[in-house]
C-alpha cells in the first residue's frame, strides 16, 4: 500500500474536525475491514479496503460541494488508484460505475454503517442489543435518521448480491467487538461517560 495507516488519519484529521465524521469514518473502516474478508480477498484486501472505508468522506466537511473530488485526488496523487475510485463511487447518483468488489463494498457498508450506529444510540443497550429485525423496522421510519438514504442502502445490498437483514447482521457483528472506540453502547452508558 502506498498510504500508511497513520498517513489516512493524519489526512482525516487535516480535512476533518467533526467528531461524529471521524467516527463514522472508523466505523465504515471497521465495517470494510470485515467486508474484505467476506466480499473480498481476505488479507490481502483488508488495508486497502480499510483505507476507503476511513477515507470516504475525508474531504466532505472543508469542501462539502467538492465532494468527493478532493480526497480521490488525493489518493490518486499517492498511488491508490483503486481505492480513489471506489470513493468516488460510493453514492449511486454520481453514477460512477462499480467495476470491482471494493466499489460495491463500499457503497453498501457507508450509508447502513450509519444508520446502525444512529440505531444503537437510541437504545438503552446499544449494540449489545441490537438486531437486524430492529433495523430494517428503523429504516420503514422516515423520521428516523432522515439524512440516511434508504435508496442508497437497499442499493449497496443489491449490489453486494446479498439480502439486506443479511448485510445488516453482518455489519451489526463487525462493528459489536469495537462498541467502547465507536460509542456504540446506546443511551444509558453514553450518558453517563
Amino acid at each position: 500500500m502506498a498510504i500508511t495507516r497513520e498517513a489516512a488519519w493524519e489526512k482525516l484529521c487535516e480535512w476533518t474536525e467533526s467528531e461524529s465524521l471521524r467516527k463514522h469514518a472508523l466505523a465504515v473502516e471497521v465495517a470494510m475491514r470485515a467486508a474484505a474478508d467476506r466480499y473480498g480477498a481476505g488479507e490481502a484486501d483488508v488495508d486497502r479496503w480499510a483505507l476507503a472505508g476511513l477515507l470516504h468522506d475525508a474531504d466532505y466537511e472543508r469542501w462539502p460541494d467538492e465532494h468527493p473530488a478532493r480526497i480521490v485526488a488525493w489518493l490518486s496523487e499517492n498511488g491508490e488508484d483503486e481505492v480513489a475510485h471506489a470513493v468516488s463511487a460510493h453514492y449511486t447518483r454520481w453514477g460512477v460505475p462499480y467495476e470491482s468488489p471494493l466499489d460495491r463494498a463500499l457503497l453498501a457498508c457507508d450509508e447502513l454503517t450509519g444508520f446502525i450506529v444512529a440505531c444503537t444510540l437510541v437504545r438503552p443497550g446499544g449494540i449489545s442489543t441490537l438486531k437486524p429485525k430492529s433495523v430494517l423496522k428503523k429504516l420503514k421510519d422516515k423520521g428516523f435518521a432522515a439524512k440516511v438514504e434508504r435508496t442508497e442502502v437497499t442499493a449497496g445490498a443489491e449490489l453486494l448480491g446479498v439480502e439486506l437483514s443479511e448485510h445488516v447482521a453482518f455489519l451489526i457483528a463487525a462493528l459489536a467487538p469495537h462498541a467502547d472506540e465507536l460509542g456504540l453502547h446506546g443511551r444509558r452508558s453514553n450518558a453517563t461517560s
